[in-house]
């Protein structure tokens, strides 16, 4: 990755220090949070929250705070931290939905996981939520931050780890539902998303393409593996495509990382390229010689992949229609 908010080796230094339990409420609050009882919560770690009354400022990370916005709680993210903005300067993937300009960003200046305390303390926040892909690490919190944070704040951590990707769209709707959003919130997104899975379906139906979701950093190539990964697990095993699986994944699963000369060890007909990098890195990507003699670089067969989507269905409704329309191109 060519940004410092994130980079595959980041996350795979994440899994050698460690991308469930069940989510339950608990508690009279849980199920009328805008109540001034007191508020309990046990998340997907098996940590019990209990607050006064029920969080009505809250700090999450990008893309969960995007997901709650989904889910109608936008008003209540008065601060976010992660990947807000990518490197074009345009809102990141990640935090599709969410309104930047109306969140203090607490992300810290210093490494990965850095939170700004000063900036944190300022909004005075009732709770935190964050998600974990491996247990019991926490997305963009390093274990500094998370020992400093702890003395202050609750944290409320949904679990992506081992989860299906249905799966996680429930725990966020249910996390969601504790901190106030109504009933029927996800009802609109989740007709969205049945939607949008119909016509991925019918656009996979038409071609079968084999599709490499890839990741570009300067000194490393990263392909992912969809025997782990939510999504594209998702993608091969509901809608029928042919994502294919690393043979060599490193610790934890998530990919493979390959030198540069060694960019053409999966052939493929379409590159699925993390776009997180934005246009510069996807055009760095495109000047390795190794990685052109590919077939999807030869015939530059590129579809952009947010690898980390807000988990809400209508965030995913979205980036399933982005898909198909890639795929539309590419197979007609």
């Amino acid at each position: 990755m060519i940004r410092r908010t994130f980079t595959p080796r980041r996350l795979a230094a994440a899994v050698a220090v460690a991308l469930a339990l069940p989510l339950a409420a608990c508690g009279s609050s849980s199920d009328d949070a805008s109540s001034d009882q007191a508020w309990t919560y046990t998340d997907d770690l098996g940590t019990k929250l209990e607050l006064d009354k029920a969080p009505e400022r809250i700090v999450a990370q990008s893309s969960v705070a995007a997901a709650l916005t989904d889910l109608g709680l936008g008003d209540k993210i008065v601060g976010v931290f992660g990947p807000v903005k990518n490197a074009d300067g345009d809102v990141d993937s990640q935090a599709a939905g969410l309104d930047v300009d109306s969140v203090e960003d607490v992300t810290g200046e210093g490494e990965y996981g850095d939170i700004d305390l000063e900036k944190m303390a300022g909004l005075k926040p009732d709770l935190i939520v964050t998600s974990s892909y491996v247990e019991p690490d926490l997305w963009y919190i390093n274990k500094d931050a998370q020992t400093k944070l702890d003395k202050q704040y609750q944290t409320l951590v949904i679990s992506f780890d081992g989860k299906t990707l249905p799966q996680i769209i429930e725990s966020t709707e249910k996390a969601a539902k504790a901190l106030g959003a109504s009933d029927d919130a996800g009802e609109k997104g989740q007709e969205a998303f049945d939607a949008a899975k119909q016509r991925l379906t019918d656009v996979a139906e038409g071609a079968k393409p084999s599709i490499l979701a890839v990741s570009y950093s300067p000194d490393l190539f990263y392909v992912s593996n969809p025997d782990v990964s939510p999504d594209l697990k998702y993608y091969r095993d509901e809608i029928g495509l042919d994502i294919v699986t690393p043979k060599n994944p490193d610790e934890g699963g998530y990919f493979e990382s390959l030198s540069w000369e060694k960019a053409d060890t999966y052939d493929a007909d379409i590159a699925y390229w993390d776009d997180r990098i934005g246009s510069a890195g996807l055009a760095a990507l495109k000047k390795e010689p190794v990685w052109g003699k590919t077939t999807a670089a030869k015939n530059d067969a590129y579809i952009p992949w947010t690898s980390v989507a807000p988990p809400s269905a209508q965030a995913y409704a979205d980036v399933f229609d982005r898909f198909a329309d890639g795929l539309e191109k590419y197979t007609r």
